[in-house]
């Protein structure tokens, strides 16, 4: 077997179907619907990192103490990320789900009665870390269950599901909060042990003799085991290069939008549109354009869902008047609904049937690397560029589209239409997201 990870181009690497997300839906396993439904559970009592500041405030800390507490639980996303690669490979997407919801349901309690500083960020660190386990396995789960060239619908559900209940979540704490903290910990807490009960009931446990032994086979043919046989996968990382830079720049509309519109005199109340406008339209016309999107190569995929980052915030880089702000964050907002399903479904595409979670855990580890790092990297650079680090970061989004360009064709070279993993559940679980 060569350095890269050999994948078999037929029957998996098919055109999308090009069927909506209701024709999809009816499709759907039941296995598949209870995870969607499990995944939207979870961020709708997605409460700590949303309401930590204000918890860590409200309990004598300092707001610089606040602050660093929150980079201890971004950090623990990006550990929990590809721990939970590698768990789902080693057990399964049921078990890894179970240690996360379980694990993250205890600890999450436990911050309530911690006082010394250390150890508050030590729990909040370890309560990161496992409750973003599940992450690598429900994607993993979902790209086994799913009917070949339907991933990428299935994937703009899929963030559909997370994009809700990350839209309600701020609204129903709040709720919690005026009645106090500890309703709010003790309500996520409960939403993971929710989350659990689904998936013990739904998700299937430990795989078929059969397929343990076709992963077994697969596994013993490779040179190069775990994260060490993703990283052989030459064209992989240049499309986790791509992710990486793309997402640095684009937490940008977050970390120095806001500062670049006060510095140049503009009202807040335009970046306040700026960010709703985004989560709006990409909340009602995400999934409705995947139907399209999904039936196109990858490489026009790629170079449009990565390229026009670049372009949008190019317009903010002519002038940050209001005119060019609304349709350079049309733009940049028309990047993600481009190319965000196909970015997330990317991993399930392409990843051999063992290595399927650790494909999605390096995924989205460096998804989270890039939220980590990219506000701070992007407000130091705007303090010593200015208006000019607009055309910087229209750069990096450009050299991302490149990377994403070389990255996401098949092995042979070839670019392919949307392609979608061969089943590798039961035939009675075939209809899949």
């Amino acid at each position: 077997m060569s350095e890269e990870v050999d994948r078999d181009p037929a029957p998996a690497e098919q055109p999308g179907t090009g069927l909506g997300a209701i024709a999809t839906w009816r499709q759907t396993s039941l296995t598949s619907k209870a995870l969607l439904f499990g995944v939207f559970v979870n961020r709708l009592g997605a409460f700590l990192q949303i309401f930590l500041v204000l918890f860590m405030t409200h309990k004598g800390f300092s707001a610089g103490e606040a602050g660093f507490a929150l980079g201890v639980y971004g950090a623990g996303h990006v550990l929990g990320s590809f721990v939970g690669g590698w768990l789902t490979d080693r057990l399964s997407a049921r078990a890894a789900t179970l240690i996360s919801m379980l694990g993250s349901a205890v600890l999450i309690v436990s911050i309530l009665y911690i006082k010394p500083y250390w150890l508050i960020l030590l729990a909040i660190l370890v309560v990161s870390t496992v409750s973003m386990l599940n992450r690598p396995a429900a994607q993993a789960m979902l790209a086994e269950l799913t009917k070949p060239g339907q991933l990428v619908m299935t994937m703009a559900m899929y963030r559909l599901a997370i994009n809700l209940g990350t839209a309600v979540t701020p609204i129903v704490g709040v709720a919690l909060v005026s009645v106090s903290y500890n309703l709010l910990f003790w309500a996520e807490a409960f939403a993971a042990v929710l989350y659990s009960a689904i998936a013990w009931k739904f998700l299937p446990g430990k795989p078929s003799a059969a397929e343990q032994a076709q992963k077994a086979a697969a596994k013993a043919a490779e040179k190069k085991q775990g994260y060490r046989a993703v990283l052989a996968d030459w064209r992989y990382d240049f499309y986790l290069a791509a992710v990486f830079l793309v997402t640095i720049v684009y937490c940008q509309y977050l970390a120095v939008l806001p500062l670049a519109i006060v510095d140049d005199g503009m009202s807040l109340w335009w970046y306040s549109l700026v960010v709703s406008a985004n989560a709006i339209v990409v909340a009602v016309c995400e999934v409705p354009a995947t139907k399209y999107v999904q039936t196109w190569p990858l490489r026009i995929t790629a170079i449009a869902g990565f390229g026009l980052v670049a372009v949008g915030y190019g317009m903010y880089a002519i002038a940050l008047i209001p005119a060019l702000l609304i349709v350079g964050t049309i733009i940049w907002t028309a990047s993600e609904i481009i190319g965000a399903p196909t970015t997330f479904a990317y991993p399930g595409m392409v990843a051999p049937p063992h290595l399927m979670g650790r494909y999605s855990g390096a995924m989205l580890t460096v998804f989270g690397l890039g939220n980590a790092v990219g506000p701070a990297v992007g407000v130091w650079a705007w303090s010593h560029l200015g208006q000019s680090f607009w055309l910087w970061a229209a750069g990096v989004a450009v050299l991302s589209a490149v990377c994403a360009r070389i990255g996401m064709r098949r092995p042979d070279g070839e670019p392919s239409k949307i392609p979608a993993p061969t089943p590798t559940t039961d035939p009675s679980t075939e209809p899949a997201t």
